[in-house]
C-alpha cells in the first residue's frame, strides 16, 4: 500500500464520521474494543486486532497507561482498516510470529500517524520547539510515531527531516514513556 492510499484512507475515515479520536472513531466504525489486562512488563502484549465472522474486534492491554492505550488502539485500527482480509487468517498483535508482518505493521504505523498527528500541528511544534525530541514529547507522542509522520510530510512534499529512523516494531519492543 502506498503512502498517499493510507492517508486518503485516514481522511475518508475522518471525513465521514467527523471523528479523529481513536476512541470514538472505533464506535462510530463499529469496530469492536475491549481493554484486557495484559501485563505492564516491556514484553507483554500492548494490543491485537482480530476480523472474525464479519465482526472487527480490537483487544487492548489495559496496564498500559491511557496515553499508550491510545497510540496503541489508533494502530490497531490501522490494520482493521488496511488489512482485514489478511486478519481472517490471523490476529495482528504488536509481536510479530512472521517477518512477513513488517510491511502490515509499517503500514498501520503509518495510519496511526496519519491519525494522530495533524499536518499543521506538526509543523508549528517543530518551528517551535526547533528539536524533534521536545516536539514528539509536546504531542504526547513517541519519537518513532513522529519519525512516521515525517515520513508522511516528507512524501506529500514537505522539507522535514528525522534524527532517528524507526523500525516497524517500536510498538513491540516499548519505548520509553515519560
Amino acid at each position: 500500500m502506498t503512502i498517499d492510499f493510507i492517508c486518503s484512507e485516514v481522511h475518508s475515515l475522518c471525513e465521514k464520521y467527523g471523528e479523529r479520536d481513536p476512541w470514538r472513531l472505533a464506535g462510530e466504525m463499529g469496530v469492536i474494543v475491549r481493554c484486557e489486562p495484559m501485563g505492564a512488563d516491556k514484553n507483554a502484549c500492548k494490543g491485537f486486532f482480530i476480523y472474525q465472522s464479519r465482526k472487527r474486534l480490537v483487544t487492548i492491554n489495559r496496564d498500559l497507561p491511557g496515553s499508550v492505550q491510545r497510540i496503541i488502539l489508533a494502530h490497531e485500527l490501522g490494520h482493521a482498516v488496511l488489512h482485514r482480509d489478511e486478519a481472517r487468517l490471523r490476529a495482528f498483535q504488536d509481536f510479530s510470529l512472521y517477518e512477513s508482518n513488517a510491511r502490515f505493521e509499517y503500514e498501520a504505523n503509518l495510519f496511526a500517524a496519519e491519525l494522530l498527528l495533524d499536518d499543521s500541528e506538526v509543523l508549528e511544534r517543530l518551528r517551535e520547539d526547533d528539536l524533534f525530541f521536545a516536539a514528539a514529547k509536546r504531542l504526547a507522542v513517541p519519537p518513532e510515531l513522529l519519525d512516521f509522520k515525517l515520513r508522511i510530510l516528507r512524501h506529500k512534499g514537505m522539507c522535514v527531516d528525522s534524527p532517528i529512523l524507526s523500525r516497524s516494531d517500536f510498538l513491540k519492543n516499548g519505548w520509553k514513556q515519560s
